[in-house]
C-alpha cells in the first residue's frame, strides 16, 4: 500500500477493522435492538470510512460490515447462515447502500474543489463537458484540454502522447499529488519538480495516452487546480474511449 497517501492507507486499515469493532460493540444489543437499526449503525461506520478515505476503503468497509452483520448480529450467531428473510434483505441492503455511499464519498472527495468558490474551474469543466458531447472528433477535446491544462497549471508547454508508456517521468496522480520515482514530491512547498510530468489518460479502464506537462519553475498550482486538471484529463479519456479502443492501462 506504499503507493497510497497516508490518509488513504489509514482509511484502508479502518475499512478492514472498523466494521468488526463496531459489530462487536453492538453484540450486547443484538437481542434488544432490531437488525435494521443495527445495520444503520454500521452504515454510519461505512460513511465515516469512505469520507475519510477513498472508494476502495469505503468498499472494504461495506463488504466487511455486511460480513460481520451476518456473523455477529443475526441468528444463528457466529454463523454465516441467516434464517430470517428480513435479515437477509437487511444484509443485502447494507452491502448495496454501503457500496453506493463509498462511490458517492469518493466522487465528492474528487470534486471537493468544485465547492470552492472558483467560477473559473467550473467554467473549464463545463466547457469541456459540452465540447465532449458536440466535438466532431476526440482530437478536438484533447486539444481543448491541452489548452486548459496549460492555463490552469501555468505550464510552459503541454502536449498529448498517444500509445504506450515510455520512460518513468514524474506523474500527476489522481489525488493531485506528484509521484517522482517511488516517493511523493512536495509540490506545495517546493513547486514543480525540474522535469516533465505525465498525466495519464484512461477511458473505461483502458489506457489512452498521457498529457506531458512542462512546468514553469517557481509556480505552485493549488491542490484544487491539480484536481481539476485530473478531471479534465478524465474527460479527454472518456472522449477517446468513445472514439475507439485504447490499450489496457498498466
Amino acid at each position: 500500500m506504499a503507493r497510497f497517501p497516508l490518509r488513504d492507507r489509514v482509511a484502508l486499515a479502518a475499512g478492514l477493522a472498523a466494521p468488526l469493532v463496531a459489530a462487536l460493540a453492538l453484540v450486547p444489543l443484538r437481542d434488544t435492538v432490531s437488525s435494521t437499526n443495527l445495520a444503520l449503525v454500521l452504515v454510519t461506520v461505512i460513511v465515516a470510512v469512505a469520507a475519510a478515505g477513498n472508494r476502495l476503503a469505503g468498499a472494504l468497509a461495506a463488504l466487511f460490515a455486511a460480513v460481520w452483520f451476518d456473523f455477529l448480529l443475526t441468528r444463528p450467531y457466529q454463523s454465516f447462515t441467516i434464517r430470517h428473510g428480513n435479515d437477509i434483505s437487511t444484509g443485502i441492503l447494507l452491502l448495496v447502500v454501503g457500496l453506493a455511499v463509498s462511490q458517492l464519498a469518493a466522487h465528492a472527495r474528487r470534486l471537493e474543489v468544485i465547492t470552492v468558490t472558483n467560477a473559473d474551474y467550473l467554467a473549464r469543466l463545463h466547457d469541456t463537458a459540452q465540447l465532449a458531447q458536440k466535438a466532431p472528433s476526440a482530437d478536438a477535446v484533447v486539444t481543448h484540454v491541452t489548452q486548459h491544462l496549460t492555463e490552469l497549471l501555468h505550464l510552459r508547454n503541454c502536449r498529448f502522447e498517444y500509445g504506450s508508456l515510455l520512460g518513468h517521468p514524474a506523474r500527476l496522480e489522481q489525488d493531485g499529488s506528484i509521484l517522482l520515482g517511488r516517493r511523493r514530491w512536495d509540490i506545495d512547498h517546493r513547486g514543480w519538480p525540474p522535469e516533465e510530468i505525465e498525466l495519464r489518460v484512461s477511458g473505461d479502464g483502458r489506457y489512452q495516452g498521457r498529457f506531458m506537462l512542462t512546468p514553469t519553475q517557481g509556480t505552485r498550482p493549488s491542490l484544487q487546480a491539480r484536481l481539476v486538471a485530473v478531471i479534465l484529463a478524465d474527460q479527454a479519456g472518456a472522449a477517446l474511449d468513445t472514439a475507439g479502443p485504447g490499450t489496457p492501462e498498466r
